[in-house]
């Protein structure tokens, strides 16, 4: 059995709890398919298994958990971790500085929006510890994303009903180009922006 299909099938023998977890672990760095358990546990739903409402509720609630832990990790840890160790991967004191000031501006907007990217997902909590934001803007702006998240993927695996399996499947499928876009998006995001501070200080 593969491992996707043994973690998605928490849900199926587990109910809520498998839901819960896969969410919720997901939230702080660990590789599980909490998108996929939502969607599969709203199909389940759709066929009375379930309770949808449940299934937003408990995918929330652990989706908030689960980043929660996350920014305590790196509230308490990755700061020094990353002073330490950051030269490794290519995170000097400078570097560091410029991402807290990204986070500084713009955190809340990328807090709420890394929800829908895969990769940034995982570690968005974990990011927002390390840099110093407020616990109380980061709970508030997480919810946010996470309400708008688990309403987008309740609703569409609750549609899907009949056809949940083939939604599964196509997730699975392109779940690694996803992420790959997502990467050269970030990554040409943080260049556009080290390329304007560079100009900005050179003038």
């Amino acid at each position: 059995m593969s491992p996707f299909r043994l973690l998605t099938d928490l849900v199926s023998h587990y109910g809520y709890p498998g839901l819960a977890l896969l969410v919720g672990v997901e939230g702080f760095g660990v590789p599980a398919p909490g998108q996929t358990a939502i969607v599969l546990a709203a199909g389940y739903a759709s066929h009375g298994r379930l309770s949808v409402v449940a299934v937003a509720a408990t995918a929330f609630l652990a989706a908030v958990a689960g980043d929660s832990i996350g920014y305590l990790i790196g509230r308490y840890g990755g700061r020094r971790l990353v002073l330490r160790h950051g030269r490794r991967l290519r995170l000097n004191p400078d570097r560091f500085a410029r991402l807290e000031a990204v986070m500084s501006r713009h955190g809340p907007k990328l807090v709420a929006a890394a929800r829908f990217v895969d990769g940034l997902r995982q570690f968005n909590g974990v990011v927002a510890g390390t840099t110093g934001m407020p616990w109380r803007r980061f709970v508030a702006y997480n919810a946010l994303g996470a309400a708008a998240w688990v309403g987008l993927w309740t609703t569409a695996g609750y549609l899907t009903g009949d056809h949940m399996r083939a939604v599964l499947v196509d997730l699975h499928r392109f779940g690694w180009y996803l992420i790959a876009g997502a990467v050269v998006l970030t990554l040409a995001y943080v260049g556009w922006r080290l390329a304007r501070r560079r100009g900005g200080d050179a003038s």
